[in-house]
């Protein structure tokens, strides 16, 4: 538990760390030349800094350092290569950290950053288990008021945030995956409660989400027997666009 507090006050540990991370930044540009024992150790302090971004004593200092933004050039690469992939997983992990902390300085400094526009490319191309971190992250965002106005503030933002979810929902619908459509939901029933947005979502609720999960043959039937409190979620979602 006092791991953080330790790595952020020894002296030059935390530079150390920083240097590791920059280190590989020459290896991201094309043609990508990372290799996986090289994606192995930046992870590890990957690691050491996702302890730190998780502690409440050096989460504020965290931020103050700006040092989730080191983190950004891997979550902007688009190879699918191995050490890519295991390197934008692992950074997400450290952002997703940071936002299940509920604080408003965590929302706010990633409001002020391309935190949403990375996570949403990831939603979009991404294998599953990075689409999930990413998607709650974008979650997380959304439960903050501040996150919800962000969003919802421009209907450019909100179109991005909705189609991407609506695309998300069509893969779900040939690959189920209960955890995924778990977070999927949590963000659109969260934009319902955005009077805009819920204008919105009457016309760009993808039908899938509009049938009765009772029906059974539905394209999701499957996932939402397999998670009853997500099912519940679609009789409020339904109540809100309409």
């Amino acid at each position: 538990a006092d791991l953080a507090p330790v790595l952020w006050h020894s002296f030059g540990t935390v530079v150390a760390l920083i240097q590791e991370i920059v280190r590989v930044y020459p290896l991201l540009s094309p043609p990508p030349t990372l290799t996986q024992p090289a994606a192995n150790r930046v992870c590890n302090s990957l690691a050491l800094m996702q302890c730190v971004a998780s502690h409440p004593e050096t989460r504020p200092l965290f931020l103050r350092a700006h040092i989730p933004l080191l983190l950004y050039p891997f979550l902007n690469t688009v190879s699918k290569d191995r050490p890519f992939e295991y390197l934008r997983l692992t950074s997400l992990g450290v952002i997703g950290a940071l936002v299940k902390t509920d604080g408003a300085e965590v929302t706010n400094f990633l409001l002020q950053t391309e935190i949403i526009p990375l996570c949403l490319r990831i939603m979009e191309r991404e294998g599953e288990l990075s689409k999930t971190v990413a998607t709650f992250i974008v979650q997380k965002l959304l439960m903050d008021d501040a996150g919800l106005a962000h969003i919802c503030g421009t209907a450019e933002r909100f179109y991005e945030v909705s189609s991407v979810l609506a695309k998300m929902v069509a893969t779900l619908e040939q690959f189920p995956s209960s955890r995924l459509l778990k977070h999927v939901m949590r963000c659109y029933l969260r934009l319902s409660d955005n009077s805009r947005a819920r204008e919105a979502l009457r016309q760009c609720l993808p039908e899938s989400l509009q049938v009765d999960p009772a029906v059974p043959g539905g394209p999701l039937a499957r996932c939402l027997r397999e998670d009853a409190i997500t099912a519940k979620w679609l009789a409020p979602l339904h109540q809100n666009p309409t």
